[in-house]
């Protein structure tokens, strides 16, 4: 009977997978690091997460083999890390490898003195020497005899190690002077952005590729600005070619992480709630923007998506589901021809045709769904006369069939841990998904949803950052704090509750007194009162997730019109200018950056909506894609907000635009406003 090790009375999913692994993991604690220091060992710390292909694969190699375990217990002290749980743990020890070797990704294992200082480290190692990447058995040996035998120099790396990570808080950032941004910026934004860009299939860059929605939003905003057509068909493309792509699931909605080819048909089959959230998001966007059908169907599978397989009881949205099912990644997605005509019967000639599925396949041997021709110009025959709805409905319940017939297998397994930042985004998602389809159940759901994350996370001693079985834990970094007044913003635009924006601003005077570093205008991604770490970074990436920094500089500007608060809107454009040049020279990895920047340049629009009958107008209005609008709504008057301030209530809606809280004559439909606008 296998033991259980420190691990077992976690709450992570990805802890308790190794919870009774052979080797003796301990979380991260005091009580290890003490450990380490007391029976003078290295510690190893391996972090990953619970969707992670990878991990699984080197822990069924390595960590469940009790010879290797046996080395790992008698010469260290080993640390297992959930990167989701402690993402600020993951930034700095990955920071540390990515000096070491040039890379990193997950499995992230990385060997640390007893204080903490990163010396070596890697990503994946096999059991055996593979392709010029040593055995996982010759590493430890390796650490054990440099840290034993040459431990001067060790301790000089952890010293260097250390210093790089901390100096790399400034990289790139202008701290000498002030920048004025003007429409040049933005062009030269949009022209880098572009020279990125793949204009056959779409995205930016190669393979792998990472749906990128920052970059994408960027070119919408724009083409609404500067009218440039190529910025359009370009954020379309990418769009598109993910929606027909295998990296959304044609059966049962819902996007993978990435696409491990050039043409998004292979896709790293993990489905996590951040990218699905933010995808959402943009095609919000392109829906308001195009009003093409197609935006809309994605949302609502998306969505769907999302409500049946990540929503919980307590209307908390759990993290991702696994990439693998029955040892196999992607087992559950992919179909051979003879099992699809099987099902199908008759219909199967069609679908095949229609999802590009062949005897041979597209992975080894089987099918990934893919739409190559979304407009049926192959059917023939039989088909060639059908009107193009009647196919749409055939193919659909062909879909429900082959939906129904996967409900049968093993599924991969959920996360079911509730992240606060990442529920934070999915909750602006809900939002946006309800302002351009105007369906009232997205709106509900994001109502339901901030509820439970302020009843579930928001403690006396300020936020937690993940929940389980009635447990909150890890006080909560900066994204936790940014996503969340985030959606705080877009769910007061959508409901014209003002409680909303309060909540916002208590958030925000937090942010500032335990998040700011007192030399620059940014913001640290722990919070002041937090030890346990060896360096505060400031996160300025836009990644797989927004900068926190990137979003509380948006967050900032909006608060401060909403409040009149002219020290926030100042200290958002610092924050902005500090960015200046990698925004310019690197606009795909500063996305949200640069729409922050936008915003500088073409200003923000501010709009009030008054009277005791204005659901219906403000529902209209959301529908219309404006970037960059502060917008206020109120049936009775109400105090504390200067927007709002002297306009009186009448039962009819009234519509005012303003600029600097100096406003229009009302008006009083979404025509009238537009032609302001």
């Amino acid at each position: 009977m296998k033991r259980p090790n420190h691990l077992a009375s976690e709450t992570s999913p990805y802890l308790l997978q190794h919870a009774y692994n052979p080797v003796d993991w301990y979380p991260w604690s005091n009580e290890a690091l003490q450990k380490a220091q007391a029976e003078n060992k290295p510690v190893l710390v391996s972090i990953g997460y619970s969707a992670c292909h990878w991990c699984h694969v080197m822990e069924k190699e390595s960590f469940e083999n009790e010879e290797t375990a046996a080395i790992m217990n008698q010469y260290f002290i080993n640390i297992k890390i959930d990167r989701e749980e402690r993402p600020d743990l993951d930034q700095v020890y990955m920071d540390a490898v990515q000096a070491i070797t040039g890379s990193g990704g997950w499995p992230l294992n990385v060997f640390l003195m007893p204080d903490g200082k990163p010396f070596y480290g890697g990503t994946y190692f096999p059991p055996q020497p593979l392709h010029n990447r040593p055995s996982w058995t010759d590493v430890l040996y390796g650490v054990i005899n440099a840290y034993y035998n040459k431990k001067e120099e060790i301790v000089q790396q952890a010293a260097g190690l250390t210093e790089y990570i901390t100096k790399s808080n400034l990289f790139g950032q202008n701290t000498s002077q002030a920048v004025k941004f003007t429409d040049n910026t933005a062009v030269e934004i949009y022209n880098n952005i572009m020279q990125q860009a793949d204009i056959i299939e779409g995205g930016f860059g190669k393979a792998p590729k990472f749906p990128q929605t920052f970059s994408i939003q960027y070119l919408l905003r724009y083409y609404h600005f500067y009218k440039d057509e190529n910025a359009l068909q370009q954020a379309e493309l990418s769009l598109q070619k993910m929606i027909y792509g295998g990296i959304f699931d044609q059966l049962g909605g819902g996007f993978a992480r990435y696409s491990t080819d050039r043409e998004w048909l292979v896709p790293h089959f993990e489905k996590m709630l951040y990218d699905n959230a933010l995808l959402v998001t943009v095609l919000s966007d392109a829906y308001r923007l195009t009003k093409k059908t197609v935006y809309r169907k994605v949302i609502e599978q998306t969505m769907r998506f999302v409500q049946q397989e990540l929503l919980s009881f307590e209307n908390g949205f759990y993290s991702a589901l696994d990439a693998d099912s029955e040892g196999k990644e992607g087992k559950y997605y992919v179909w051979s021809k003879k099992e699809v005509e099987e099902i199908l019967g008759d219909d199967a000639t069609l679908f095949c045709a229609y999802y590009d599925i062949t005897v041979n396949g597209n992975l080894d041997g089987r099918n990934i769904l893919r739409i190559k021709d979304p407009a049926f110009h192959f059917v023939k025959n039989e088909w060639k006369n059908v009107n193009i709805e009647v196919l749409e409905e055939l193919v659909e319940s062909c879909r429900e069939k082959l939906r129904s017939k996967r409900e049968e297998r093993i599924r991969p397994a959920t996360d079911d841990k509730v992240l606060l930042s990442w529920n934070a985004l999915m909750n602006s998602a809900c939002s946006h998904a309800y302002a351009a389809t105007g369906n009232e159940a997205y709106r509900d759901l994001a109502v339901a949803n901030m509820k439970f994350l302020l009843q579930a996370f928001d403690k006396k001693t300020g936020l937690m950052h993940t929940y389980k079985n009635g447990q909150a834990k890890i006080f909560g970094f900066l994204d936790d704090y940014a996503f969340l007044i985030q959606a705080l913003i877009n769910l007061q635009e959508v409901t014209g509750q003002a409680d909303y924006l309060l909540k916002a601003r208590e958030l925000t005077e937090y942010v500032i007194a335990n998040f700011s570093d007192e030399e620059n205008k940014l913001f640290y991604f722990t919070n002041s009162s937090q030890k346990d770490i060896i360096v505060r970074k400031k996160e300025i990436y836009d990644g797989a997730i927004p900068s926190a920094n990137a979003v509380m500089v948006t967050n900032l500007r909006y608060m401060s019109i909403v409040f009149n608060d002219s020290s926030w809107r100042q200290r958002s454009e610092e924050a902005a200018q500090i960015l200046e040049k990698l925004c310019i020279n690197y606009p795909t990895s500063f996305g949200v950056w640069c729409g922050a920047v936008l915003e500088i340049i073409r200003g923000t629009k501010e709009i009030v909506l008054t009277g005791s009958y204005i659901d219906d107008l403000r529902k209209e209005i959301l529908t219309e894609y404006i970037p960059f609008m502060v917008f206020q709504s109120a049936k009775r008057e109400i105090s504390g907000f200067p927007l709002l301030a002297g306009k009186a209530i009448f039962e009819q809606p009234r519509v005012y635009y303003c600029n600097n809280y100096s406003c229009s004559e009302p008006v009083n439909s979404l025509e009238l406003l537009l032609k302001l606008l």
